[in-house]
């Protein structure tokens, strides 16, 4: 499974549409803390397969997308459950930190 890219103009139709639910990076190219987890975040849609899609919204393309769940810390994590989003993740430490929220968050 591969890491989907969200824009405003996709939002409704991979996110808000979806089947299963979507987890939702929030990022900047910039963004050094996001650079340093990269490699987890890559990892994610293969450990979800079947579970969950995980996406990615660049806030410096999608600002009104951060705007729309008050993202202002990045890395920030939202997953959204048929249309609604759930409690934000904010600069997770390692995936066994992703992997405890998401079993919280019943995936």
């Amino acid at each position: 499974m591969a890491m989907l890219q969200i824009t405003k103009e996709n939002y409704q139709e991979l996110v808000e549409q979806s089947a299963q639910p979507v987890l939702l990076e929030f990022w900047a190219p910039w963004c050094t803390y996001c650079r340093r987890i990269a490699g987890v975040v890559a990892k994610l849609p293969e450990a979800y397969a079947g579970r969950a899609a995980v996406a990615q919204v660049n806030i410096d393309e999608q600002p009104e997308l951060a705007q729309r769940f008050s993202v202002d810390t990045i890395p920030s994590l939202i997953l959204v459950k048929n249309g609604a989003a759930g409690e934000k993740l904010v600069a997770p430490g390692s995936k066994a930190d992703i992997d405890a929220w998401m079993q919280a968050q019943s995936v």
